[in-house]
């Protein structure tokens, strides 16, 4: 073997450094930091870039610290020091979800390998692999775990009451965000929000926040968004649609769902969608305030165009009083096989037998593909990123953070408010804040038609706003094809392409 010149040997251990975590475990003074250097090929861009896996601190006006916020950020190394790139702020929903959905599924620089994505591995071993997906060609990427969730968690000095609530939660984001500004020098970097289900009413609030004002945070901060990115969206927790326009919000992707399942023929996702809502103009809206007025040949007519959209039975749609909900949907669909349809993705089925009945574990979705995300993340975690931390990394933190959380009511009271009307406001203020809506056809809890019914009744400005569907469920990136459209569609949006 010939023996290695000086800039072979050079090279090699450039290449040793780029792969090793950096010497940063353990404290510094604010806390827990795990870095290491990477490399990878992102929109068929090859980059280098850091992994920073770091703890922050939120204390009170007495100094205490009341709680540690995690954050994991992917930062371009292989820029010119100073260089503004983009940053793109990322976090999921629940209220109590941690950010590993999102980081696992579609923006981190490794994910979840599922060989078939509708029936995922769900026993060990699981596997990760390479994710070009990722956009971090297109902006550094820095994702937050909120309090209560992955492992972030309230201190002794600290009460579940000060982070519980929608208004607490968007107060220490805002923190968060502009402390990162700070501590990187990103004042002029394009910033972005890129959030999921209750996510979504965080990334409102938190774009209303930012700017700042005396009827707000009592100062002017100043901070403005370049765009706010929404999967799943769920802003109007309050039902402003109605009980009609719950159904009339969900036929669209009913109609989708029956399609991919064979329950409609010679169909497709998109045809069966522009079907629905022209059923929806011309006679479903008419017939539902109708309501006990339609003669007998009227409600014949449109339980049998109902029947043939969704593929169920006209008896079934005559016995729902031309009501179908999405969970009754889900039960009775490919009831004939014996089967339930996922709630988060209509693609999913289980057994109808044996079901537990709870909402989350017992969902043909959630319950296939969440030991996947956790075990992925686990060992991508302490693997890639070299994180050493004893406590267990809570995915979704159901009791603990879901159960008491304050909507504006009380700790545990329901939610009555569209928080679409933040984002309007955001917009109003920040008249080039540009929004991205990007939704699944199959997803049966924040469907298709309720995105575009609250876009377009919010007051938020729609020709500085784009909406996408894609062929998955409530995450809109399970699935090669849907994650590929889903990351084109995200690096146009940051790069300020307009279709």
């Amino acid at each position: 073997m010939k023996p290695l010149t000086l800039a072979r040997k050079v090279a090699v251990l450039l290449a040793f450094v780029a792969s090793a975590p950096l010497a940063s475990h353990g404290a510094d003074a604010d806390g827990r930091r795990f870095a290491s250097n990477h490399q990878g090929v992102f929109g068929g861009q090859k980059l280098r870039y850091s992994a920073i896996v770091e703890e922050r601190f939120i204390t009170d006006a007495a100094g205490k610290r009341t709680a540690s916020i995690f954050t994991t950020s992917y930062i371009r190394s292989d820029v010119p020091k100073g260089a503004q790139r983009p940053v793109m702020f990322v976090f999921n929903g629940g209220p109590g979800s941690a950010s590993i959905w999102l980081h696992m599924g579609y923006v981190g620089p490794r994910r979840i390998d599922f060989k078939d994505v509708v029936k995922p591995e769900t026993v060990p071993p699981f596997n990760t692999v390479d994710n070009p997906d990722s956009p971090l060609d297109a902006a550094d990427i820095v994702l937050i775990d909120p309090v209560g969730t992955g492992f972030s968690r309230i201190l002794p000095d600290g009460k579940p009451e000060q982070f519980y609530g929608t208004a607490q939660d968007a107060k220490v984001t805002v923190e968060l965000i502009q402390r990162w500004t700070r501590e990187n020098d990103r004042w002029n970097a394009p910033k972005y929000l890129l959030s999921e289900s209750y996510g979504t009413i965080r990334a409102a609030v938190v774009a209303r926040l930012l700017a700042g004002g005396p009827m707000e945070t009592g100062s002017m901060e100043g901070t403005t968004l370049n765009g706010v990115i929404l999967l799943g969206q769920a802003m109007d927790m309050g039902g402003s649609a109605g009980d009609d326009g719950r159904y009339i919000n969900t036929l669209p992707t009913l109609a989708a769902t029956a399609c991919y399942h064979g329950k409609v023929t010679g169909c497709s996702a998109a045809g069966q969608v522009d079907a629905a809502n022209k059923f929806i103009n011309e006679e479903y809206l008419q017939a539902l305030h109708a309501g006990s007025r339609l003669t007998d040949a009227q409600r014949d007519s449109v339980v049998n165009r109902l029947a043939a959209l969704i593929g169920l039975s006209p008896a079934v749609v005559r016995e729902n009083n031309l009501r179908l909900n999405a969970s009754a949907f889900a039960r009775s669909l490919l009831a004939d096989q014996g089967k339930e349809l996922g709630m988060y993705d209509g693609r999913y089925t289980l057994p109808l037998a044996a079901s537990g009945k709870d909402p989350v574990a017992d969902d043909p979705a959630m319950g296939q593909y969440v030991p996947g995300f956790v075990a992925a993340y686990n060992l991508y975690a302490r693997k890639d990123l070299g994180v050493s931390i004893a406590d267990e990394y809570q995915p979704i933190a159901f009791r603990a953070v879901n159960g008491p959380w304050d909507y504006g009511r009380g700790p545990g009271g329901g939610a009555d408010k569209n928080f679409a009307t933040d984002l309007a406001v955001a917009m109003r203020r920040n008249p080039q804040l540009r929004l991205m809506v990007g939704t699944g056809y199959y997803d049966l809890v924040t469907t298709l038609g309720a995105a575009d019914y609250t876009v377009a009744h919010a007051g938020i400005p729609l020709d500085a706003t784009q909406l996408y569907l894609y062929p998955s469920g409530h995450m809109p990136y399970l699935g090669t094809e849907a994650r590929e459209a889903l990351a084109k569609d995200v690096r146009a949006f940051i790069a300020g392409a307009k279709k």
